[in-house]
């Protein structure tokens, strides 16, 4: 039997603690104790909500390799959700419902290269791409799949010549959150900085 090699990675220690009380036992199953080590298939990722910095690690471990995440996460809003699966995430469980054969049957549609969402959960995804489809580009739809909502707002206001600690009080964030939100995008779409950014949202149609 061929075993899926996975990382364990949670906010709380105490929290990666517990899920691996669930799965150490499970024979499909091989756990590594360093995040990161070459032969990981998928991540599995348990977290309260999905934030700058949760979508910065999904997309370096999706840059870096060939790793399939599993999230377990608290609480998804719709544009999260659309933000989780373009970092990477090919399942996701809710925390309430990660019971070990929950954990496990996500684990493995994941290796598999399958995707896996709650029912619920898919259908918002479906509806959102269904407004994004029949929206004909207003500025409320949500992007589809190169930008997020939030990325196509702050690239705007990179190509009106304002500066971080600008866009920051115009757009009620911190510096920090906008810094992440550009890193991001420069690191997901393998962009060299601000004006390749620019460059990029102009040609895809988002400014």
């Amino acid at each position: 039997m061929e075993r899926v090699h996975i990382s364990l990675c949670a906010e709380d220690p105490v929290v990666r603690a517990g899920m691996e009380a669930m799965l150490r036992h499970v024979p499909e199953l091989e756990i590594h104790s360093v995040v990161g080590e070459p032969d990981t298939t998928v991540l599995v990722l348990c977290v309260d909500g999905v934030d700058d910095q949760v979508l910065t690690t999904m997309r370096r471990w999706r840059k870096d390799g060939a790793v399939r995440i599993v999230l377990v996460v608290g609480d998804i809003r719709d544009a999260q959700l659309l933000d989780a699966i373009e970092c990477g995430v090919t399942a996701l469980v809710r925390r309430s419902e990660a019971s070990t054969g929950r954990l496990v049957q996500a684990i493995k549609v994941a290796a598999s290269g399958e995707g896996e969402l709650p029912a619920d959960l898919l259908g918002r995804l479906l509806a959102q791409v269904g407004r994004a489809r029949t929206a004909g580009g207003r500025p409320d739809a949500v992007a589809m799949p190169g930008l997020s909502h939030r990325e196509i707002d702050v690239v705007r206001l990179v190509a009106e010549g304002l500066e971080t600690r600008e866009i920051a009080a115009k757009l009620s964030y911190s510096e920090r959150t906008i810094k992440g939100v550009l890193h991001g995008m420069m690191l997901r779409l393998d962009l060299r900085n601000r004006p390749h950014a620019v460059a990029y949202a102009a040609r895809e149609g988002f400014l």
